[in-house]
């Protein structure tokens, strides 16, 4: 048996038009999808996704289509399902990557990501660290080095929307008429990183968040950009293809009591009824010992 892990995402750092296409950068949380293969006949309960990932790898190394049927897949996770959280890509990441250590191979992290986005758009959890990602294609793999570390409070609404409805609206258009703020929140993101400073983060998913509105809108954007402005918070990011909004803080240092208060006096958590303070933490699939 081989047991794999793959953090979920509290939305987007930044996504939107960077270098030419729609790219993103997924914020990895302590929210993890841990996925079990062993040999056994198929689950009768198995995610078709999980399923197609297994045989995808199975493909990528040559195996006979048949073996699929004797290899069974388990997937442990509560990572909220179409929220733009990436339980998809938590679950099928860490699929594919304890099917190939079964088989006694291992996946590098290009592999791995095209793979991937054979299957369905991708999210860039499955990098080690903050990645600008073409999550349509995975041509686009550009690694920001080791980022700051900071807290969320994740804001869950009941609304879903899965990833593959939202990339079948037209969207380039607007895409491209915020072409200039993600360019300048990619930038951000970049001295983020190189300053180990989670402002600049704050500041770059701000920018993304706000061209986000005119597609998917968010309600009480506006209330929302207020609270974080007099909290003092680092900033807000969201979901780009779903319903979830982080918003970024230390818990060290913010008062994430207040902050729940504010939200409910505000009638904010008539929205988002569901709060989770969680971390940033490192992407990446890890295989378990």
């Amino acid at each position: 048996m081989s047991v794999a892990r793959c953090p979920g995402s509290c939305g987007e750092i930044i996504q939107g038009w960077i270098l030419g296409s729609e790219k993103l950068i997924s914020c990895p949380i302590d929210w993890y999808s841990t996925v079990e293969v062993r040999d056994g006949s198929p689950l009768a309960n198995e995610r078709p996704l999980t399923r197609a990932t297994l045989e995808a790898v199975l493909a990528h190394f040559g195996y006979p289509p048949a073996l699929s049927q004797t290899l069974q897949v388990e997937v442990h996770s509560t990572i909220p399902i179409a929220k733009g959280m990436a339980s998809s890509t938590a679950d099928i990441a860490a699929t594919a990557v304890a099917t190939a250590h079964h088989l006694g191979y291992s996946l590098n992290e290009s592999i791995l990501a095209a793979l991937c986005v054979s299957l369905e758009p991708t999210d860039s959890t499955l990098f080690d660290q903050l990645t600008l990602f073409d999550h349509h294609d995975a041509h686009t793999q550009i690694g920001c080095g080791p980022s700051p570390e900071f807290d969320l409070l994740v804001l869950e609404s009941p609304v879903i929307l899965r990833t593959a409805d939202y990339h079948r609206l037209p969207r380039e258009a607007a895409l491209q008429a915020s072409a200039a703020r993600l360019h300048q929140a990619w930038e951000k993101v970049q001295a983020g990183c190189a300053s180990n400073s989670p402002e600049r983060l704050g500041e770059a998913a701000t920018l993304s968040a706000i061209a986000s509105q005119a597609l998917l809108p968010k309600p009480e954007f506006t209330t929302l950009l207020s609270l974080v402005e007099s909290c003092g918070l680092y900033g807000i990011n969201v979901a780009h293809s779903g319903s979830v909004v982080g918003l970024m803080l230390d818990r060290h240092r913010h008062d994430v009591e207040y902050l729940r208060w504010a939200l409910a006096q505000q009638k904010l958590s008539d929205w988002w009824p569901k709060q989770h303070l969680v971390s940033k933490v490192s992407g990446g699939v890890q295989l378990s010992t």
